[in-house]
């Protein structure tokens, strides 16, 4: 059995997003993507940083040598522990910073920091998934996307799972982690019956994928082998986002929600809405894997 839903952080954050675990500092960081911010969460003394940002941040995630890197509007920049500045490693080739910006996004176990995009307008599909090399190279790895969202790879490191979110299903690549090369292409989860966006995911020990319903109301637990539900969190936010393991044990499950778009009755019906989420579950995740470049 998993504990209560326990409330974090009432941020009211605009899009709260890109939840990576530090396990080397004990904290979690997490962004505001349309408020520009990013937090750090510091569970020993429930003590929560802010640093605003000039730009769109769609996630980020821990440094090998310390600090952390982000996928900002047009690319990934790095920051050092104890300063405010953020340096540009790299951008995409061939990428409009005003057409596109970053969203979710995570590194591989060596490393690699994945992260894919979406249009400031409706319905494209020329959005792209990226991939930051441990060279500080950048390269393309997937196309034809209308919002890059939630990705993952399996404890054996053999998978990659993906999420377009619009497209309501939920894909698998077997994955090349010496390369970072991702092939074969299948459905493993079809999403259309949760009358919900799949968002943000991560994945548990046991290989299973734990999936944000945007406009759902929950996270839910799936076996990608057979491709069923079982398990559901119950979450009293319509738009939660994105969710990863975290604590010492990594039995802790962190929950990002927005509230972007809500008008007055919506929020006062979800005051919660931008709030980040924490239970406690009987399940281990995998870790989060540090960028090495």
């Amino acid at each position: 059995m998993s504990e209560e839903l326990e409330l974090i952080a009432d941020v009211q954050s605009l899009i709260g997003e890109g939840p990576s675990w530090d396990a080397k500092n004990n904290c979690l960081y997490w962004v505001d993507i349309v408020g520009r911010k990013i937090y750090t969460f510091y569970p020993d003394t429930n003590n929560i940083t802010q640093m605003d940002t000039e730009k769109y941040v769609g996630c980020v995630v821990p440094k090998e040598d310390g600090g952390i890197v982000v996928a900002m509007q047009d690319g990934f920049y790095s920051k050092e522990n104890g300063n405010d500045e953020f340096t540009l490693l790299a951008g995409p080739p061939n990428y409009d910073p005003f057409t596109f910006r970053f969203n979710d996004g995570k590194c591989d176990k060596n490393g690699r920091f994945w992260a894919g995009t979406t249009s400031f307008f409706e319905e494209s599909t020329q959005a792209k998934l990226y991939c930051l090399d441990n060279n500080l190279s950048v390269r393309e790895a997937l196309g034809n996307i209308i919002v890059s969202n939630g990705l993952g790879w399996s404890p054996d490191n053999k998978v990659m799972y993906y999420i377009d979110s619009p497209k309501r299903e939920i894909y698998a690549f077997d994955y090349d982690l010496k390369s970072g090369s991702i092939s074969n292409q299948r459905v493993v989860i079809d999403f259309h019956s949760q009358n919900a966006n799949p968002d943000g995911m991560t994945v548990d020990e046991e290989g299973m994928l734990w999936i944000a319903h945007w406009g759902g109301h929950e996270v839910s637990r799936w076996d990608p082998a057979k491709g069923v539900k079982i398990d559901s969190i119950p979450v009293p936010v319509s738009k939660v986002t994105s969710c990863v393991f975290g604590g010492k044990e990594l039995n802790e499950l962190y929950i990002t929600t927005a509230r972007i778009g809500m008008d007055e009755l919506q929020l006062k019906e979800e005051p919660l809405a931008g709030a980040l989420f924490k239970i406690k579950l009987n399940v281990k995740g995998v870790p989060t894997y540090r960028f090495r470049g």
